[in-house]
C-alpha cells in the first residue's frame, strides 16, 4: 500500500511540475507583451481625448438638438460593443466583461458587436443578436479596421436597427487594477447645463462638422478602447499565471513532503518485519 501511494505521489509531482513550467512560460510570455501594450495604449489616448473634446464642442454648438447623432430616441433596442479577449487563463477578465452587459441591458432587447475571441463564443453561446463574426482577434487590430468598424455602427444606428450604441471595455489602471468600464457612444452624450459655450469657430455649420468628424471619433474612440483592453488581458493573464505559478510551487512542496513521509513509513515496516522474522 504504501509502495502504491509513493508511485501515486510521485506521478502527481510529475504532473504539478509540468503545469508550473506551462504556466511560467505563459506568464513570462505575457511579462515581455505587456510593455508593449501599455507603449501602444498610452500613444492612442491623446488622439480620443482630442476628438472627444471636439465631438463635445460641436455639440453644445448645435442650435438644433435634433440632428440623428443627438436627438434621443424611444429606447427599444440597444447595441453594445463588446471588448474581450482573444484567450482565456486570464483570472476574470473576460467573466467581469460579460457580468458587466447581462447586468445593465436588463429587460432591454440588445445586439452584440463582439470584438475578440471569446467575446464572440460567449454571445453565439448566450443566443444574442450577434452583428457579426469578423473581429475575432483583437491583438494587433489597427486603426482601419477600427474605421470600418464605426463606418458600420454608425450606418446601423441612422437606420434605427437601435436605438442606443454603448461600448464595453476593460480599463487599465495598474497591474493588479483593471476596471470595466461602460461608455454610452450614441447618441453623444449632452454637456451639462451650465457648461460654458465653446469657443471653437467653425468653417461649416456645427452640425455639418458633426457629421463629418463622427466616423472619425468612433474610429479613435474604438482604437483606444482596444489597446486600453488588451493591455488590461496581458496584466489579467500575467497576474493569474503568476499566481498558478505559485500555487503550483507550493502543492509540489507538499507532495514531496508527503512522498517523503509515505517512504520514511515504508522503511519503518520494512524495518519491523526484519526485526520480528528476526525474533522468531
Amino acid at each position: 500500500m504504501a509502495g502504491a501511494s509513493m508511485k501515486d505521489i510521485k506521478l502527481r509531482i510529475k504532473s504539478v511540475e509540468s503545469t508550473m513550467q506551462i504556466t511560467k512560460a505563459m506568464q513570462l510570455v505575457a511579462t515581455s507583451k505587456l510593455r508593449r501594450a501599455k507603449e501602444r495604449m498610452e500613444t492612442s489616448k491623446p488622439y480620443a481625448a482630442i476628438a472627444g473634446a471636439a465631438i463635445r464642442a460641436a455639440a453644445h454648438s448645435c442650435p438644433e438638438k435634433n440632428i440623428p447623432f443627438l436627438a434621443g430616441r424611444p429606447l427599444k433596442k440597444r447595441c453594445y460593443v463588446v471588448i474581450a479577449g482573444d484567450r482565456g487563463l486570464a483570472g476574470g477578465y473576460n467573466a467581469n466583461v460579460f457580468k458587466a452587459v447581462l447586468s445593465h441591458c436588463q429587460d432591454v432587447p440588445y445586439c452584440v458587436m463582439p470584438l475578440g475571441k471569446k467575446s464572440i463564443e460567449k454571445f453565439h453561446r448566450g443566443h444574442a443578436d450577434v452583428l457579426s463574426d469578423a473581429y475575432g482577434k483583437v491583438e494587433g487590430m489597427t486603426v482601419g479596421q477600427c474605421a470600418q468598424l464605426a463606418r458600420q455602427l454608425i450606418a446601423g444606428y441612422l437606420a434605427e436597427q437601435y436605438d442606443e450604441l454603448w461600448l464595453v471595455y476593460t480599463s487599465f489602471q495598474s497591474m493588479i487594477t483593471q476596471n470595466v468600464e461602460m461608455e454610452m457612444l450614441l447618441p453623444i452624450p449632452m454637456p451639462e447645463e451650465g457648461a460654458p459655450p465653446a469657443s471653437t469657430i467653425y468653417e461649416l455649420k456645427p452640425e455639418e462638422t458633426l457629421e463629418m468628424v463622427m466616423p472619425d471619433f468612433l474610429a479613435g474612440r474604438l482604437y483606444s478602447a482596444i489597446c486600453d483592453s488588451f493591455a488590461s488581458e496581458v496584466a489579467s493573464r500575467r497576474s493569474a499565471m503568476d499566481s498558478a505559478t505559485k500555487n503550483a510551487g507550493e502543492m509540489i512542496n507538499d507532495l514531496r513532503l508527503k512522498y517523503n513521509r509515505a517512504r520514511q513509513g515504508a522503511i519503518t515496516q520494512e524495518i519491523t518485519e526484519i526485526v520480528a522474522g528476526a525474533e522468531h
